[in-house]
């Protein structure tokens, strides 16, 4: 098949990545290309984090109550995890250029449309079609890099790629403290029409669309929906736990349903021509190992991540600009840990930087679950940053592993899993260690109250301050006096700590069963699958 040299030809007819062409120009360029999409990578990554800062001023604002708050943010993971793998079909179907720039447009659309809301079933409505388009667009970005890139400068690629992911999801909070304190809580969604304009000029420019010979041709549509449901009833069944009880019916009718579609979704994908993941991407232990590896480091990150904002607004009393700047050795830490692993995984393998990655996120947590209210920003600080060093590889490392050992034209799909791994570790992160939260809270609450010889709540009253102590923020009465006032606190943040201890510890067991997956990992055996397409 001959080369297309032109702008027009590549978007008119998208070459198979097999033709070793060579960029010519900004078109297809390799590393203008890795520029190009980490800005649209940029904006969803962003926005899985920016929002925990924001989330304080949006429920002061419209008035949310604690469960509305995690829809704020559990509608937009849950999105993305539902529409993620059917997203990276879409590309490797339709090409990932035009994926991507389509995934652009609505996140940006999106995102302003929650700037101009002033209820909360507007924001979780919007913050859902944002995690729609942002479906689109970030396995696109992936298997654009992969037949951009030859196998010897993949993981590089990949390594920036985390970097930006991680930065982005770690700078989030700083920059939304930013916006919340000197702007207002809209403008940090109000950011992205800017930014999403600058993408879309960029990907028409840059981009070379890629598509493999032997691309899928049709679309699995029962495959997709019995995926989405299955995944929509197991998150719905953990965030509605706290409210109905685990053992309650309810509960486990989702968490049945839930099972129910996986199995029939895994019998039907076995059967069907052109499925929606074929089961036998699963016969390589280590891309498995890769997509339960991310799913684990998700629950432990924005799990833990989604306290610590409120511990250190409403328990030490910080600005939103305060908090993210305590947040920086994390951001920093992931900015220079995720090059380095790059790097250090094409030298070595996976298996050594993500299980140490795994090990040092582990201690983190740990450290995490011995804050006390009144501890230091240098312990904090110390933390954050071992956070971060352990998170660097783990995200480069199972980035590698998941889209390396996956065929050339089954990169979007492979792109989708990662993603969509990270992003249901992310909404199971924040439901699963959220319910560990309400329970410690509700268990503790009543006899801490008793102790301090507080006025005895009603059960009604005591569930309403219990809504409040699992956001750190104290139930004083208009009218109580500055002594009764002081006692309401400190019961409060004894019993946030601890609540906050216990969700920290369950992630760092987490984070220890995922030092053993990693050993099953190892190098991908298709990264050369995509060299040809364009060289540097």
């Amino acid at each position: 098949m001959t080369s297309q040299t032109t702008a027009d030809k590549a978007d008119k007819a998208p070459e198979p990545v097999s033709a070793p062409t060579p960029a010519k120009g900004l078109r297809g360029h390799p590393w203008l290309t890795l520029f190009s999409v980490a800005i649209g990578v940029m904006m969803v990554a962003l926005d899985g984090t920016i929002v925990a800062i924001a989330n304080p001023a949006i429920q002061a604002d419209l008035g949310a109550t604690f469960a509305e708050v995690q829809w704020i943010t559990n509608g937009y993971f849950l999105a993305l995890a539902v529409s993620l793998i059917t997203a990276g079909k879409l590309g490797d179907r339709f090409g990932h250029r035009q994926t991507y720039l389509i995934g652009v447009v609505g996140f940006a659309a999106a995102s302003g449309a929650i700037g101009l809301s002033d209820t909360i079933p507007l924001v979780v409505t919007f913050r859902v079609l944002q995690g729609l388009f942002g479906a689109l667009l970030m396995p696109a970005a992936l298997g654009l890099l992969r037949a951009s890139f030859p196998a010897e400068k993949l993981n590089m690629a990949i390594g920036i790629w985390g970097m930006v992911i991680g930065a982005s999801t770690a700078g989030g909070p700083i920059l939304g403290g930013l916006l919340v304190e000197h702007v207002s809580w809209q403008s940090v969604f109000f950011i992205n029409v800017p930014v999403g304009v600058l993408a879309v000029a960029l990907g028409l420019f840059i981009l070379r669309d890629h598509r493999a010979e032997n691309a899928p041709r049709s679309f699995d549509i029962l495959g997709i929906a019995l995926l989405s449901a299955a995944m929509f009833c197991l998150v719905w069944a953990l965030i509605k736990a706290p409210e109905w009880g685990w053992g309650d019916g309810l509960t486990w009718t989702f968490i049945a349903a839930s099972v129910l579609s996986f199995v029939l979704f895994a019998a039907w994908e076995s059967k069907v021509k052109e499925p929606l993941i074929p089961l036998g991407l699963f016969r390589s232990v280590a891309l498995s190992a890769g997509v339960v590896l991310m799913v684990l480091m998700a629950i432990a990150f924005m799990g833990g991540l989604f306290f610590v904002t409120f511990y250190l607004q409403n328990v030490h009393g910080m600005s939103p600009v305060d908090s993210g700047l305590h947040l920086l050795p994390l951001t920093g830490m992931m900015i220079v840990g995720s090059p380095l692993a790059g790097a250090m995984i094409t030298k070595t393998g996976p298996r050594i930087p993500l299980a140490g990655g795994m090990l040092l996120t582990a201690a983190a947590m740990y450290g995490m679950s011995t804050l006390e209210a009144g501890t230091g920003s240098g312990l904090m600080s110390l933390w954050f940053a071992l956070l971060g060093l352990g998170l660097a590889p783990v995200m480069v490392g199972a980035t590698e592993v998941i889209v390396g050992n996956a065929p050339m034209e089954l990169s979007g799909v492979a792109g989708g899993l990662q993603q969509a791994a990270m992003q249901i570790g992310g909404s199971l992160g924040t439901a699963v260690l959220g319910a560990v939260m309400a329970s410690k809270v509700d268990s503790d609450l009543a006899d801490n109250w008793a102790k301090a010889k507080l006025p005895p709540l009603s059960p009604a009253d005591l569930d309403k301050a219990a809504e409040a102590v699992q956001v750190g923020i104290a139930p004083v009465p208009p009218k109580a006096p500055p002594s009764v006032a002081d006692q309401i606190t400190s019961v409060t943040h004894d019993t946030f700590m601890s609540g906050m201890g216990m969700a920290c510890l369950v992630a760092t067991g987490v984070a220890v069963v995922a030092v053993f997956v990693a050993f099953l990992a190892k190098r991908g055996t298709n990264a050369e699958a995509g060299a040809g397409a364009v060289h540097i």
